[in-house]
């Protein structure tokens, strides 16, 4: 990065700095716990038996090493092949009208708010307003080291049970959202795209209510007419932007779609994909009568719902790949 003329070309300057990034997430924590390691370890020579204060603080320091190598040993399980990459994530209302509308809509402030708790960047490339409340889809581009390693265990179908706010007379509603989520491809992974298997659509751009945000027709819609994927961005500046951006997003999905032909775990996912709506869930976050929130996958469960809704997914996160792991 120090040579002369390194920046000149922006494609690969930024290539390798998100390498760079990767390779730091990797080798500094242990760095750091080595650090320590030896400090303790020199430290542990000097105190005597008597010194009850010094011996409870390198208990806990010794403690906190050992937190630190347990995340460090968790993080082997983001061993995946694109397990580094930034994530397209994807969430749609199902079953439910304007229940599952608001249902997206509270998923949707989860991640963001997950994302944001590791220093990851959330864009908003597409999204489609509820009538009413919430949202019927939305499609968020969460850029950082491993967001795809991380955010592969929440691909499902999400339930909630609540009293609905919509509901004058307080009873009871299950709503359903689905969540998809697939690696954000770089560009040079050897996936060809031929202008003559697209179909591209232009229109403008609408906001909540169906207000339009934009005075011209910027918003683009790609169909890839061989394998009938749709992609659509609208949330771009310009009509060159948002081509741009969807024909990343339709890169991703021809190379999942791919993987899923050739990788007999992918296959299995096939299989687990259901209809939106009862009996299909991976999780349920119940918040009445009781508050409980609870993965099917793994059973592992907490009461803290709102810790959750706000963010707090590494727990569900960790338990998910260290369960496929064990497969």
């Amino acid at each position: 990065m120090s040579q002369e003329g390194f920046w000149d070309n922006s494609e690969s300057s930024t290539r390798i700095v998100k390498e760079l990034k990767v390779l730091k997430a990797i080798i500094e924590p242990w760095e750091i716990s080595y650090k320590k390691y030896r400090e303790l370890e020199e430290l542990l020579s000097l105190v005597k038996e008597d010194d009850r204060d010094m011996l409870l603080e390198l208990k806990r320091d010794s403690e906190s090493l050992n937190k630190a190598a347990d995340r460090m040993e968790f993080h082997v399980l983001l061993g995946g092949d694109l397990d580094k990459s930034s994530a397209i994530l994807s969430i749609n209302a199902g079953a439910g009208g304007t229940e599952s509308c608001d249902w997206a809509g509270m998923l949707s402030r989860m991640y963001s708010r997950f994302a944001e708790s590791h220093g990851y960047s959330v864009k908003t490339i597409d999204i489609l307003a509820g009538e009413e409340a919430g949202i019927k889809n939305v499609t968020m581009l969460i850029e950082g080291a491993y967001a795809f390693g991380y955010l592969k265990a929440e691909r499902g179908v999400h339930r909630l049970v609540r009293i609905s706010p919509f509901d004058a007379n307080k009873r009871r509603h299950t709503s359903f959202a689905s969540v998809d989520v697939i690696p954000e491809i770089e560009e040079d992974m050897d996936i060809k795209i031929e202008d003559k298997d697209l179909r591209i659509d232009v229109f403008r751009s609408k906001g909540a209510g169906g207000q339009s945000v934009n005075t011209t027709d910027s918003a683009v819609r790609i169909t890839h007419l061989p394998s009938g994927i749709v992609v659509q961005c609208q949330n771009e500046r310009s009509q060159f932007q948002n081509k741009q951006t969807a024909l990343k997003i339709l890169k991703a999905r021809l190379y999942e779609a791919e993987q899923k032909k050739k990788e007999e775990e992918l296959k299995q996912q096939d299989a687990d994909k259901k209809r939106i709506e009862w009996g299909s869930q991976i999780r349920s976050y119940v918040l009445h009568p009781y508050n409980l929130v609870k993965d099917h996958r793994t059973d592992f469960e907490t009461g803290d719902s709102q810790k959750v809704l706000d963010g707090g997914l590494d727990d569900f996160i960790e338990a998910f790949l260290k369960f496929n792991a064990g497969k």
